[in-house]
């Protein structure tokens, strides 16, 4: 269903550049490897909340920071 979705919003996407003027992106408008959720209950949804709000704090440590200068492989190691 979410590839539904990102196909769709694409195409949307595309046909306002091509059609409406707005501004193209020079980029990747989806992430590659994005981790999909489902969020099932009350709880999962509050802690989905909790890691979106305090995550941004985190993004100097993480592995997958392209500006972190050790390796993805070796910070999951360690």
């Amino acid at each position: 269903m979410l590839q539904v979705f990102k196909a769709l919003t694409t195409r949307a996407y595309i046909r306002g550049v091509r059609d409406l003027g707005w501004p193209p992106f020079e980029g990747r408008l989806w992430q590659r490897n994005y981790w999909e959720r489902v969020i099932r209950n009350e709880r999962e949804l509050w802690a989905m909340q909790e890691y979106v709000a305090h995550n941004p704090a985190q993004w100097e440590e993480d592995r997958l920071n392209p500006a972190n200068p050790w390796p993805a492989t070796a910070q999951a190691i360690g």
